[in-house]
């Protein structure tokens, strides 16, 4: 049985960024249930850094990682882990008090934001029809992540550091015995005094084999397509890879340039268990239908589908700190769809909370508390 320091149950993005930091502090073991990691949720992401996105808390720790993705540490990465790419959210007549809210909310953290009129909006996004947009908000540092070089520059830096990833290695029992949490997995057993839980959609029934209360996870799915837009002109298209991501403001859809075409999905957040999640046609259905009313042009052919999982508590802000009920398991959980864009805030955070050293500066001066964060909340009566 190898016994290591920090003992981490997941090596998606959360799992992968916390294990890197906690490698400076002990040593570190990284247990992955599939074949390979971010396998579930970090490799099917939409891949956007934006600050204007998500609960206040999630807002913060975007931010919080925005020094990390533009200067990454030295070796880290070959290339640029964001490149630029903006996000428009756009609005009808009768969602004008909605584009004002998240004009307000998202200035408060990102004084880049601005406010569009009708024409300014099909200025930054001609493809729009003219009698469906009626203003928008432009978030101009919004970036596309090389979700790949960022996750794959965390496991070389975990490994950099001495620590390492176990693949196949998914948990079949959890015991703590003698300060110490020993964990079966096909691959072998492992012990930490210290279990990391960054399972994913998985982490309620991975606390329940620890005997630790739930948190009230809910897995959902996220369906997305890709497509070549065909427009009646076919010059239109061009400057495709220059458009920027484009949301609606009540998130019921949303479109990116990928790979020479365009990214859609209907925003859909449907609860289903744990599962390696499939796309239905009905959501595929509703994403098409939605965008053509906003859209100049047509969905002819779909050239590939997917769904991802996306895990969510009540509240939507990411469960991280230290069980109340179980000694020496940590939560790192829930992190829905906000896992890449905050990885290297979550990841400094859980380490710096892991080792009882409280919250980074940096993380406590946009406003985050450790009880922000932590499960206990989610228990309150």
């Amino acid at each position: 049985m190898e016994r290591v320091d920090f003992l981490i149950v997941g090596g998606g993005m959360a799992g992968a960024s916390a294990a890197y930091e906690l490698a400076a502090h002990g040593s570190v073991i990284v247990l992955e249930r599939e074949s390979q990691p971010g396998y579930h949720s970090t490799g099917r992401s939409a891949a956007l850094y934006t600050q204007t996105y998500g609960h206040p808390v999630v807002r913060a720790l975007t931010v919080a990682s925005w020094d990390f993705y533009i200067n990454p540490p030295e070796g880290f990465s070959e290339h640029p882990l964001l490149t630029p790419r903006g996000v428009l959210l756009i609005g009808r007549a009768d969602q004008t008090a909605a584009l004002d809210r998240d004009f307000a909310e998202g200035r408060r953290l990102t004084p880049t934001v601005e406010r569009l009129d009708r024409a300014e909006a099909l200025a930054r996004a001609p493809f729009l029809k003219r009698d469906y947009v009626d203003g928008a908000v432009w978030e101009p540092t919004a970036m596309d992540m090389d979700v790949h070089a960022i996750h794959g520059g965390y496991l070389r830096g975990l490994k950099a550091r001495g620590g390492r990833l176990v693949t196949d290695a998914g948990v079949t029992a959890l015991e703590r015995r003698d300060g110490l949490w020993i964990a079966s997995t096909p691959a072998g057993d492992f012990a930490a005094p210290v279990l990391v839980n960054a399972a994913g959609a998985w982490a309620d029934g991975l606390a329940g084999m620890a005997g630790a209360r739930p948190v009230g996870l809910v897995p959902k799915r996220r369906t997305a397509i890709t497509f070549d837009p065909v427009f009646a002109d076919p010059a239109d298209v061009a400057g495709l890879a220059g458009w920027p991501m484009t949301i609606d403001v009540d998130e019921q859809f949303y479109m990116k340039p990928e790979s020479g075409r365009l990214l859609l999905s209907p925003a859909d957040e449907t609860p289903v268990e744990p599962c390696d999640v499939q796309p239905e046609e009905l959501d595929i259905a509703v994403a098409v239908d939605r965008m053509e009313q906003a859209v100049r042009f047509s969905v002819r052919r779909i050239t590939h589908k997917w769904a991802g999982l996306r895990s969510f508590v009540a509240d939507k802000v990411m469960v991280v700190g230290y069980d109340e009920s179980a000694d020496g398991f940590f939560w790192l959980a829930g992190q829905g769809g906000y896992g890449i864009q905050t990885a290297p805030a979550m990841g400094r955070t859980a380490a710096a909370l892991a080792t009882g050293r409280g919250l980074p500066a940096e993380v406590a001066a946009l406003g985050v508390r450790a009880e922000d964060l932590a499960p206990a909340r989610l228990r309150r009566p």
